[in-house]
């Protein structure tokens, strides 16, 4: 049973191919009305975890829970609420914008005509150009554009921005939090943006090698992740340590630490035990996605 705090919840997801393991045994809650960033490096699973929550890949193993259905068995009123953006998408390249526009509304009995058409107009797409003729950003564009049209609960979006300007990311971003704020939806979405995902996102998870190594709010990843540059007066050893040491730079009487779990107490122990002077730091998302993945 799912919990209504809860638009997807994930346990324990197995996905294989032949004799490789992508997903092992992942587990994953996304609050609802969230806006919730995915990170993690290319083949970390990613995409593959995407596809599973949108029930198009069938997982050997585990439970999955999207807007209390199953997946694999979408009812076609949950699936009227996602709205779905891939990594690339060529939907029709033979109609013109508005044409593939009308094709997919005709869908949705809710489908926002004035919305789609302020998008058009904002982004500056000509809804007579061919779909297929349009450049990498412009497609990606209009990929958003359709997923947002008939106003979903749930977005799921695959490198959504992946291939946008500045200006168009940032336009996207907005009208992605003016939604989320107007109507409650919740967006989960993949990106190595980190700057965009950083000025948007309330929760994140890092995921790696098929695992989520880390699910929170993301001040709780920023509070969890510090560095710390230690100045010693003596000589520091070869056998240094620290709890929750992730990354180590050391020279002679000083050194500049990762340290993952920092607390009060940390920077007291070494303090005492190295006879050091230590200053932490604050790092940015892409810096602690960095030193996550050393």
């Amino acid at each position: 049973m799912m919990s209504d705090d809860y638009c997807i919840e994930v346990e324990r997801l197995v996905k294989q191919y032949k004799y490789r393991s992508v997903l092992r045994g992942l587990s994953l809650s996304i609050p609802r009305g969230s806006v919730f960033g995915l990170l993690g490096v290319n083949g970390a699973g990613k995409t593959t975890l995407l596809k599973c929550i949108l029930g198009l890949l069938k997982p050997n193993a585990g439970h999955l829970r999207v807007l209390g259905d199953d997946p694999w068995r979408f009812q076609a009123a949950t699936k009227s609420r996602i709205g779905y953006v891939p990594q690339s998408d060529r939907l029709y390249p033979w109609l013109t914008v508005q044409e593939v526009i009308e094709y997919v509304g005709s869908f949705y009995p809710q489908w926002n005509t004035k919305l789609v058409h302020e998008l058009v107009s904002q982004w500056q797409i000509n809804p007579t150009d061919k779909y297929g003729v349009l450049s990498e950003g412009e497609a990606q564009k209009v990929a958003i554009i359709l997923a947002m049209g008939h106003e979903p609960d749930l977005f799921v979006l695959d490198e959504p921005v992946a291939s946008l300007d500045p200006a168009a990311r940032r336009q996207f971003l907005k009208t992605i939090l003016e939604m989320v704020i107007d109507r409650g939806c919740t967006v989960f979405f993949s990106t190595h943006i980190t700057t965009d995902l950083e000025r948007v996102a309330d929760h994140v998870a890092v995921m790696k090698s098929g695992l989520i190594d880390f699910t929170g709010e993301l001040g709780q990843l920023k509070d969890e992740v510090k560095r710390l540059r230690l100045t010693s007066q003596v000589p520091l050893p070869n056998d240094f340590e620290c709890p929750g040491l992730i990354g180590l730079e050391r020279m002679n009487q000083e050194a500049l630490l990762s340290v993952r779990g920092f607390t009060p107490d940390v920077r007291q122990q070494l303090e005492q035990r190295y006879q050091a002077r230590i200053n932490v730091e604050d790092l940015n998302l892409e810096e602690i996605f960095l030193e996550l993945n050393r």
